[in-house]
């Protein structure tokens, strides 16, 4: 059943004159490693890097899975993937729709942000917030829309997972009332957007706090940037040109080891710039200690699938798999008064944290029957410790990008992942090695074993879901496929990447039919 609301109650406020207001920024495809702050040396995030400099930078934060819309619900419900039950993106197929040739059937799952939880949006509400939600939502059709899970106002928000339209205007969002002039960018009118929504609130009501919920499109598929952009990173890419191949198979698809795309490295900055028109309105408004502020992704950056844009080394992986590379996600909390400037903290957290600690900084009441897989992290923020814990993942599906289905849990430095096609399962020791390319399980069968445990309850805790036997499964055609993706899609990929560098580099005539922004 849904939570009482009545439940929530005002509690001692680090804010005394009133509750804070709170920036929420949840980027969709966001790599890690694709911050400069966090190691990047292609692409340029000033702005971010600022933001994380002013923040308590969590140098193990994650996401609660490897693909997006899980992810999502769980930092709105506080809750892992098979507890709410989105266990894969929305629109991913299930069962015997599921044609891909592959040894189990994945399961069905659900396809909306459930009604009977108390969302995040929700659970301020009732404490006195104004909410508002701007961009990617993917949570849901009609009837289940941001307006749907108490957020009052919604620009841009639908069933869509991928920007409709593409990033330049015109969009074909049914949830953009109005299109901005021709050839406006996405993520930079969705800041404008947002901004006028602070200033409006100021200017009517400055008593009343605020959840302003801006998530981006950005920097999810399809890859698009002014040529403008594209031109500065073209340049920069020749300064010291790549030699050698940019991908590497790994197991099921050819992954990107490069950072170089001239494109990707555009909506990277067009992002950060996007990023700094908020930041500098709450500056603007006066609002910079009154307001917390957090940025985070949804999963890994794409290394393969999709348009390959981006790498994620020395993590493995990305986005759809199970390894580091599409799990870890940026992790940055701004609290005035609160978090230290360019302090770090390595405990590893997880979204499902976010809800239970926005209420605790709220001075709202925890809601733990709700948020049951999430815990505030004000302790930490403030300096402090908290207990050791395991973090768990369940992802009963393929994913586009080369992912197996797997289940996974991480205590201390191990992290334990059991495969579910045959059940084989892998230890890795993240501190000895983070790109996890040394499986130490037969070295330290009592660690897996107990850890094994962990895993086990979690998915019985949790009513987990597991695909079954693909009675079509074919392996020889499956070892052909596999072989045709470890040589012609290969070699495809390294033409088409080193492509985009060519000096006479043009996608059309029109470049997505974008103009240059200011």
């Amino acid at each position: 059943m849904k939570l009482p609301l009545l439940l929530l109650s005002l509690t001692v406020s680090l804010f005394a004159e009133k509750k804070p207001n709170i920036v929420f920024f949840l980027v969709d495809d966001l790599g890690i490693k694709d911050l400069s702050c966090e190691g990047s040396t292609f692409y340029e995030t000033p702005n971010i890097d600022r933001l994380a400099s002013e923040s308590m930078r969590f140098t193990n934060g994650y996401s609660t899975c490897q693909v997006c819309s899980p992810s999502r619900a769980s930092i709105l419900t506080g809750q892992y993937p098979p507890r709410h039950g989105i266990t894969a993106h929305i629109g991913a197929k299930v069962g015997e729709d599921w044609d891909r040739n592959d040894v189990l059937l994945p399961p069905e799952y659900v396809l909306h942000l459930p009604h009977e939880d108390t969302t995040l949006a929700e659970a301020l509400k009732e404490g006195g917030y104004a909410t508002w939600f701007f961009g990617k939502w993917h949570l849901g059709d009609k009837g289940s829309f941001p307006e749907d899970h108490g957020f009052t106002v919604n620009v841009a928000g639908n069933h869509h997972g991928s920007p409709p339209g593409g990033f330049f205007s015109p969009f074909t969002n049914t949830k953009i009332e109005k299109n901005p002039p021709a050839g406006t960018s996405l993520p930079l009118w969705l800041a404008d957007q947002t901004s006028e929504q602070i200033v409006k609130q100021q200017q009517e009501n400055p008593d009343q706090p605020f959840l302003a919920y801006l998530s981006f499109y950005s920097v999810h598929a399809p890859v698009q940037t002014t040529r403008e952009l594209w031109k500065k990173y073209q340049e920069k890419a020749a300064q010291t040109p790549h030699k050698g191949d940019r991908f590497l198979v790994d197991r099921t698809l050819p992954v990107r080891q490069v950072q170089d795309s001239p494109i990707y490295a555009g909506m990277m900055e067009t992002l950060d710039q996007a990023v700094a028109k908020v930041l500098d309105t709450i500056e603007a408004q006066e609002l910079e200690n009154d307001t917390i502020v957090i940025f985070t992704g949804d999963n890994g950056g794409v290394t393969a699938g999709d348009a390959y844009p981006t790498a994620a080394l020395p993590l493995r992986g990305g986005k759809g798999r199970q390894w580091e590379g599409g799990l870890r996600a940026p992790f940055y909390v701004k609290v005035p008064g609160l978090t230290k400037a360019n302090s770090t903290n390595p405990t590893p957290v997880i979204g499902t944290d976010f809800f239970p600690t926005l209420l605790d900084l709220a001075g709202l009441d925890l809601m733990p029957e709700q948020h049951a897989d999430g815990i505030s992290l004000k302790p930490l923020l403030a300096g402090k410790e908290i207990k050791d814990r395991a973090l768990f993942w369940h992802y009963p599906h393929y994913g586009n990008q080369g992912g197996e289905p797997s289940s996974i849990v991480r205590q201390g430095d191990w992290k334990l992942i059991q495969y579910l096609e045959d059940r084989r399962l892998e230890l890795y020791n993240l501190r000895n090695d983070i790109g996890e390319q040394n499986d130490v399980s037969k070295e330290n069968p009592e660690t897996v074993k107990a850890l094994f445990a962990l895993l086990e309850k979690f998915q019985k805790d949790t009513g987990a879901t597991f695909p079954e036997q693909d009675s079509r499964y074919n392996a020889e055609k499956k070892k052909q496929q596999l072989h045709n993706l470890h040589t012609k899609k290969k070699e495809q990929l390294e033409k088409q990447h080193a492509r985009y560098l060519a000096p006479d580099f043009q996608p059309n005539k029109t470049w997505w039919g974008s103009l240059p922004h200011d």
